[in-house]
């Protein structure tokens, strides 16, 4: 049976990144029907609303989207259509894995598998607060932390860890210090933890967790934080691992999910044709997981290894001289 997705290409070098992405998902037999829709600079032009109307009532209508970069322009509109996508279909889990992959320029070519799960919608990014002093010399902002946000992110967690079979989570925190918010959030964590003494929990302060990860990574599993400690610690675990064109995400609500790549739309870069889709890919096979097609998520995983172990048309940035459709088409060829 088809499932219906919606696709939204993006800006910079998104469009080529979608085009190589949906090519290997075409190459799988996933069975999937795509429904693109705008959003960003892309839809400004064409719309005149960086999220059109018409874009959000299709990802309400189809559940799922797969989403390449998005230029938010300076001034205009949402500070970041990402957000404001998140807060619209309170998408609370944003799940960053990170693993070694061979003939990549990374700091662990082996021995990292780690999940970051962060929570979405609270703390320091709700944008509440926000205030400067009318002399210009004190700011402020609200950060929030409820017990409803922090028990269903860290329940998610420990589910997460239990389906795919990991054994250890830990708790990042800084309630030595924020006692308060973050001292919630680890209070809420220890009673969830309590309910699943299958799985292995510890807590760590998110400033030895950020050493500790640089140091020995392989001694994390799933890892579970705040927004704010979240968007840190999933981008140092992309720089472990080779940088963001490896890195793709998850964001996880109730009644939809958008899955990425986290990386920008690099219009630096954009109409050349030698942008790594990786993440995107990466993104698509947290997708097929999701919707109930493990097999071809694992598929589609072993052909992005398997091509990268043969050097088969990488693009620039791996060190090869390929360029993004011919690299998608080596992948392909291996699903």
């Amino acid at each position: 049976m088809t499932q219906t997705i919606t696709v939204i290409r993006g800006d910079g070098i998104g469009p080529e990144i979608m085009d190589a992405t949906l090519h290997v998902l075409d190459a799988l037999g996933a069975g999937l029907a795509y429904e693109e829709a705008d959003a960003g600079q892309v839809a400004l032009e064409k719309h005149g609303e960086l999220l059109p109307q018409v874009t959000l009532d299709s990802i309400h209508k189809n559940k799922i989207a797969l989403k390449s970069p998005l230029t938010t322009p300076v001034g205009e509109g949402f500070s970041s259509i990402n957000v404001a996508l998140r807060r619209h279909f309170d998408l609370y889990a944003n799940v960053r894995p990170a693993k070694s992959f061979p003939n990549t320029k990374s700091r662990f070519p082996s021995g990292v598998d780690l999940i970051t799960v962060r929570e979405n919608t609270e703390g320091a990014y709700i944008g509440e607060g926000q205030a400067v002093s009318a002399d210009g010399e004190i700011a402020t902002l609200t950060q929030k932390v409820t017990r409803k946000g922090s028990e269903r992110i860290v329940r998610y967690a420990f589910e997460l860890a239990r389906k795919t079979g990991r054994k250890k989570i830990t708790v990042v925190h800084k309630a030595n210090i924020l006692k308060s918010t973050s001292g919630l959030f680890l209070k809420v964590a220890r009673e969830v933890a309590a309910e699943y003494p299958d799985i292995q929990c510890n807590e760590m302060i998110v400033d030895n967790t950020c050493m500790q990860l640089v140091m020995r990574p392989e001694q994390f599993d799933v890892i579970v934080t705040t927004n704010l400690f979240g968007d840190i610690i999933s981008d140092l675990c992309a720089g472990l691992v080779g940088g963001l064109g490896l890195a793709p995400g998850a964001n996880i609500g109730k009644d939809a999910a958008i899955f990425e790549a986290v990386h920008g739309s690099a219009p630096d870069i954009a109409g050349k044709g030698i942008a790594n889709p990786c993440a995107l890919l990466l993104g698509a096979a947290q997708m097929l997981d999701h919707i109930g097609q493990p097999e071809n998520a694992e598929r589609l995983r072993k052909a992005i290894v398997a091509t990268l172990e043969a050097k088969d048309n990488l693009t620039p940035d791996l060190g090869g001289e390929g360029s993004t459709m011919s690299f998608a088409k080596a992948i392909a060829s291996r699903v």
